[in-house]
């Protein structure tokens, strides 16, 4: 891959933070009955007990590190629990496959964020990075939000041109913007607070210049509290860790805006859309004078 020289770089979670829908999803309301429409619910996964802590918990290391995924994962721990006795395979999958494709409908990217990932496609000097824990599935899941945007992206790694729909008049033409990149621990093989995740990131990219870097993370502080990802002792020591290991590898100065939405906070719109658009005035500030603490002039 040839080497590109941004200065800047910024990466962004997705799950909790881009996607403000994704942990809403699983709120037990929502969830029950995502369970229930599915058809999960008569295979035995009939409460968020069950789906936490007999399907998601104890795959989950599997599920985020490997190319998997979300369906394939979720249909094999149904077989090995006997969750579903006489039931075929082909079913317990098919109910897999219609759970996993409404969360990923529930998944998209907040709206409110299309400005300034749009104004980030558009600048040479920063690399974006939307990094994230999570399923294979979210890759393409991600990439087909952007496009839907005319956004460029593509998975951290691939040589291939990105892809991009036709038809883009709005836009810059497309050798003019610079693709925003997708690394997803299920491709890379480690999750964001291990070093090797951000060393092969920066493999992938040949990023060989940059001198500041901005990291904008939940850490997993907005997902349900059923969700164990969203414990906080967990959170902290994700926030650390993944801190230390950005830090290491790229050998240069980091600022961390922890996009953290309080209980109470996450029902409300108005809330969230205060919350981005203090994040942007944050991130403008980082591309303007690398500080994000310091008003651009």
């Amino acid at each position: 891959m040839t080497p590109f020289s941004p200065e800047k770089l910024v990466i962004f979670d997705y799950s909790g933070t881009l996607s403000l829908e994704a942990p809403r999803f699983a709120r037990p309301e929502n969830l029950l009955s995502a369970l229930a429409e599915s058809g999960l619910a008569k295979l035995g996964v009939a409460t968020p007990e069950t789906f936490w802590g007999e399907i998601v918990g104890p795959t989950w290391t599997g599920g985020s590190t490997t190319s998997i995924g979300y369906k394939r994962v979720m249909a094999q721990r149904i077989e090995a629990l006997c969750l579903a006795p006489g039931v075929a395979g082909a079913e317990i999958a098919a109910s897999s496959s219609r759970f996993v494709d409404r969360y990923l409908a529930h998944s998209r990217i907040d709206p409110l964020w299309r400005p300034m990932l749009e104004n980030l496609a558009g600048n040479p000097g920063a690399c974006v990075v939307i990094a994230t824990d999570h399923y294979a599935e979210a890759t393409e899941t991600i990439i087909h939000n952007l496009h839907s945007w005319n956004i460029p992206a593509r998975k951290a790694g691939e040589e291939a041109e990105p892809r991009f729909p036709a038809g883009n008049r709005r836009r810059p033409p497309f050798g003019q913007l610079s693709p925003l990149f997708i690394a997803n621990s299920a491709d890379i093989g480690f999750r964001k607070a291990d070093r090797r995740f951000w060393e092969t990131v920066q493999l992938q990219l040949a990023i060989t210049a940059i001198r500041s870097v901005l990291i904008i993370d939940d850490f997993g502080f907005n997902e349900d509290q059923g969700d164990s990802y969203g414990e906080r002792a967990r959170i902290e020591a994700r926030q650390k860790e993944t801190a230390a290991s950005v830090q290491e590898i790229f050998q240069t100065p980091l600022a961390v805006i922890p996009f953290f939405l309080k209980s109470g906070e996450r029902d409300r719109e108005e809330a969230a859309a205060q919350r981005i658009a203090e994040t942007v005035r944050q991130i403008d500030r980082f591309l303007n004078s690398g500080d994000v603490t310091k008003k651009a002039l």
